[in-house]
């Protein structure tokens, strides 16, 4: 009788509506992912997995410079991304909030959208057309007289990694730091003046705190996968600019060792979540201040 009760209440039947969405979100992402783990203490073999434990796999993976480099190399610049991302988004969407008015910024935010029109690959190749050898950048300077021959430090190496994926990143980091100031009450902002502060004090004291949501929001949208992207440092890192996510490729689909590339996988997967778990610590406890 309690079960029957129970399902027809109001709690019952939002856990039976729920019921499928968890099921299909249980098979489509955590069956890969335990799959993956499980993969990553067996034992490689020739163009197959032999169904033997062991942590060899982690073993190499923390006694191999190679993986720690490219670990350290992809949080790196993965963190340099972000912070050129936010930052850059910041501004961007502080004036959509504050400055536009209320019947254009929905015009405004449509035309931040705009990349999403083109394919991922699309934009990472014109990227690659205009920052190369014989690029618009270079086709322009040298038309103009500035350079005598053409830069080659702008393509196949991390600086053109990064400009890419703040690039493609941009849109996501934009609109969750919108949304956090929109929610902002503007009366705060008048008090903070009205007590004598500065329109810049009032920014810190504020805006900021409030906003704070939004961007970590931001910051976590986009370390996180371009931490572990691939297609970007393959088209136009070159040799230099290759990330942990060419390794795990490079093990699963040209070397078939599927072990080892499930064992870097869960590795970096480890690490990431761990500096994301430690931003958002450290966050809130900057919000709470000092006690």
């Amino acid at each position: 009788m309690k079960r029957r009760s129970f399902l027809r209440s109001e709690a019952g039947h939002g856990l039976l509506m729920l019921s499928p969405t968890a099921l299909y979100a249980t098979i489509v992402m955590a069956a890969p992912l335990v799959a993956v783990f499980v993969f990553s203490f067996m034992t490689p073999g020739y163009l197959k997995v032999v169904w033997t434990f062991t942590l060899n796999n982690y073993a190499k993976v923390f006694s191999s410079p190679i993986y720690t480099a490219l670990l350290g190399r992809s949080l790196m610049t993965s963190g340099v991304v972000t912070a050129v991302t936010v930052l850059t988004a910041f501004p961007i969407a502080y004036f959509i909030s504050f400055y536009v008015s209320p019947a254009r910024k929905s015009l405004w935010l449509f035309l931040i959208t705009i990349p999403f029109w083109t394919s991922y690959l699309i934009r990472v190749f014109l990227w690659k057309v205009i920052l190369g050898y014989n690029g618009v950048i270079n086709s322009a300077f040298l038309g103009l007289g500035i350079i005598h021959e053409p830069m080659t430090f702008l393509l196949y190496n991390m600086n053109s990694v990064v400009i890419t994926l703040a690039h493609s990143y941009a849109p996501f980091a934009i609109l969750p730091i919108f949304v956090a100031l929109e929610k902002i009450d503007r009366s705060l902002l008048e008090a903070g003046q009205d007590l004598g502060e500065s329109r810049f004090m009032t920014f810190i004291r504020v805006t900021l705190p409030l906003a704070m949501s939004g961007v970590v929001a931001s910051v976590l949208i986009v370390f996180i996968p371009t931490a572990g992207d691939y297609v970007t440092p393959t088209l136009v890192g070159g040799a230099n600019g290759q990330m942990i996510a060419n390794v795990i490729q490079l093990q699963y689909f040209k070397l078939g060792d599927y072990p080892m590339g499930s064992a870097v996988s869960i590795t970096a997967m480890a690490v990431v979540t761990a500096m994301a778990l430690v931003f958002v610590f450290l966050n809130r406890r900057f919000l709470r201040g000092p006690k």
